[in-house]
Formats: structure tokens, sequence, C-alpha cells
């Protein structure tokens, strides 16, 4: 089995989250935040990832800290499920609509921390949630992941939809790159032998 759970406790935020790689993509997300709950429940429902996330966070102040801890959390969760990562795809992209907008997703599971977001999103806030957040949460989790991630936007003018289709696009990309290739489930698709 290809999961993990994670306790993260700081003055800021309380979190436990579990996470199974090779899900259905049932959730059960409760962050503070509607807006992010939301984003994540699309996160495991497209990555076919079952994913519970409970946080308490310092959200009287804003949720700079709930979205970047969770962050955090998910890629500590991704990378520990991976393990030694033997027969995973390592790569994955797509192109992806979300109505207007069109987001780009390329991932490579690398075990090198890479983020290239490309998103240009036209509003400060969705709901009472700061976009700039996205960022945030995507610098955390794929550091803590060890993931190179590129993160596009092609087109698109509504803010919903550009980070809808971004949240979309990141968890299909992943899946595809972390599914077992039954060809070579006892190998890493590395040269050098090790990934992560």
């Amino acid at each position: 089995m290809r999961n993990n759970e994670i306790k993260r406790k700081t003055r800021e935020t309380d979190i436990a989250l579990k996470l199974e790689l090779d899900g259905v993509g049932k959730s059960n997300i409760d962050t503070g935040c509607g807006f992010l709950d939301h984003m994540l429940e699309l996160f495991a429902h497209h990555g076919r990832f079952d994913l519970e996330v409970k946080c308490v966070g310092d959200v009287k102040v804003d949720y700079h800290h709930t979205a970047e801890d969770i962050g955090i959390c998910l890629g500590d969760a991704f990378k520990a499920a991976l393990g030694e990562a033997k027969g995973i795809v390592r790569y994955g992209d797509i192109i992806l609509p979300m109505d207007e907008a069109l987001v780009m997703v390329a991932v490579d599971l690398s075990g090198r921390s890479v983020l290239n977001y490309g998103l240009e999103i036209p509003t400060q806030k969705v709901g009472d949630f700061d976009t700039e957040l996205v960022e945030e949460f995507f610098v955390a989790f794929v550091r803590h992941a060890g993931i190179t991630l590129h993160v596009k936007q092609l087109d698109g003018k509504n803010s919903h939809h550009i980070i809808e289709g971004a949240f979309k696009g990141v968890a299909r990309a992943i899946a595809k790159a972390a599914a077992i290739d039954q060809r070579f489930a006892d190998e890493v698709s590395s040269t050098k032998g090790v990934l992560l």
C-alpha cells in the first residue's frame, strides 16, 4: 500500500493528513477555508487519491499559514507514500481546460524540488481566499514532495477557473507520473538507479 499519515503541530497550525495514492478519489477535508477545501477535494477526486485533511489554523490572521502548512504536509505524505519510487512512470503531463481557462501541467517525480509557476490570476481574492496563496501552497508542496512541477496558464480570465484548472491538472499529472508500470515494477526510472 502506498499511503502515509502526517501529523504536524506548530503555534500556527495543527494538521492531521492521510493520503492513499492508489485510492478512488474520496476525500474528507476541513481546512477552515471553504475555497481551499474545494480545491483539495478536486485534487483528490481528479488524482484518484484518497485524502483526509483536518487543519486548525490561525485563520483569524489569514489563510497563509494554513495553505503553506497543508502544502508541507501533503508534500511529505506524497514523498513517503512513493517510497523508493520503484516502477513509477515518473513523468506526467496534461493540458486541462476549465471553461475559458486553459492550464498546462508537467511533472517529474525526480527527487528534485523545482516549481515553475506561471499562473496570472486576475483578482487578489476568490471569496475570502488570497489568490497569492496558490503559489505558496505549491511551493511548499514541491519542496517537501521533492518533485519538479511546471504549471502554466495558457488562457483564462476567471480566477476561480484558473486555480481550479491548476489543481485538477496537477492532480491528474501526478496521478500519471505516480502510476506503476508493471513492465518495470522492480526498477527505478533513472539511469542513476535512485529517485527521491
